[in-house]
């Protein structure tokens, strides 16, 4: 796959701040990319500015070879062939569907934009609907005509600002899976920015953690989970708790609850002192084990149970259980350690 977008150290300032800061990324011909991080972190600020909304006051951004914003120049938004569809739809009420998927295509024919939004209906699941209104069909339908819209023009590039959040999870989920297929089908490149780790994990082939408008990390959502580049990361990817312990080996920490092996070497001297993540995935059912944990507060999930467990020394971990295991708050269960992607930090005194 070809270079589609470069981002080469950008910052941008929004009312008055700094919210984005030493920004990179290459985004790929096809490739799904989604921007990741809390509330407030900057990534809507770094979609604006790939859009072209929003100037950049360092750093350049490259579209197929051209820049398009460096510090003092901006190629205008309408003019980099971009998608946009935003969280709140953004559709007239006074136009019907077929009239909202079109209204970029004011340039051409009556018979080609009917085509344009036959084919874009069909896409999006929504086939002889273009002659109702948008307050006559559900959020979900609503969102696909917004995204129907966005990829009438074929654009080079798909934006989302935030797109499911207005919806109730279930459709959120189903709704992210269908965008991702459409998009993987058309061949078009997209870039979701989101709050939600599940969603980006749904739909990104890579994924970039933003804090305080730094990159933290841009990989998969396997090593996002697996092997976080930092702390950060590391906290607001998926579940776990920290243990103290200090390093055995490269390969092992010592812990209060005894020796945790991994397939990772850590580079520190053996002695250091750290901080062991353990995720639920981390902490199996053994009936066998010598090891056993103080059953303080479970979450039925379907499929698994989520357990928190309380080991000697007040310790406490989070564990993923098959739900025929059902077990009572208070009830003593056998676990064993299996952290076989080992993440660990410099201790960090609290």
């Amino acid at each position: 796959m070809d270079k589609l977008l470069e981002v080469k150290n950008i910052e941008c300032i929004y009312e008055g701040r700094p919210a984005i800061h030493d920004l990179s990324m290459t985004i790929k011909e096809g490739q799904i990319a989604c921007l990741l991080g809390p509330s407030g972190c900057g990534k809507t600020t770094a979609l604006r500015a790939i859009a072209g909304f929003e100037p950049v006051r360092k750093g350049e951004i490259i579209l197929k070879g051209k820049t398009v914003s460096r510090p003092g120049f901006s190629i205008a938004p309408d003019k980099r062939k971009l998608g946009m569809v935003f969280q709140d739809y953004a559709l007239f009420p006074h136009m019907n569907i077929s009239d909202n998927i079109c209204f970029g295509l004011r340039n051409m024919s009556g018979l080609s934009r009917q085509h344009i939004s036959n084919a874009m209906l069909k896409t999006v699941g929504l086939t002889d609907m273009g002659h109702r209104y948008p307050h006559e069909l559900s959020g979900g339908q609503q969102q696909r005509v917004a995204l129907a819209r966005a990829l009438a023009p074929n654009p080079e590039i798909l934006l989302m600002d935030e797109p499911f959040s207005n919806l109730d999870i279930e459709m959120r989920e189903h709704l992210s899976s269908e965008v991702r297929d459409i998009l993987k089908g058309q061949g078009i490149t997209g870039i979701l920015v989101t709050h939600d780790q599940n969603e980006a994990f749904a739909i990104g082939d890579a994924i970039g953690v933003i804090n305080a408008g730094e990159l933290q990390q841009w990989d998969t959502a396997y090593n996002l989970y697996h092997e976080p580049a930092n702390r950060f990361v590391a906290d607001f990817i998926g579940q776990g708790a920290f243990l103290k312990g200090e390093l055995s080996s490269p390969e092992a920490v010592k812990t209060d609850i005894g020796i945790v092996q991994g397939n990772r070497a850590y580079g520190w001297p053996v002695g250091t002192k750290v901080d062991l993540l353990l995720r639920p995935d981390d902490i199996l059912p053994d009936e066998n084990s010598k090891l056993f944990g103080s059953v303080t507060q479970k979450a039925f999930k379907g499929a698994e149970i989520l357990y928190t467990l309380e080991l000697n020394k007040g310790i406490k971990v989070l564990s993923l259980f098959p739900s025929h295991h059902d077990h009572r708050i208070g009830e003593k269960v056998g676990i064993r350690i299996a952290a076989d992607h080992m993440i660990v930090f410099p201790e960090r005194n609290l």
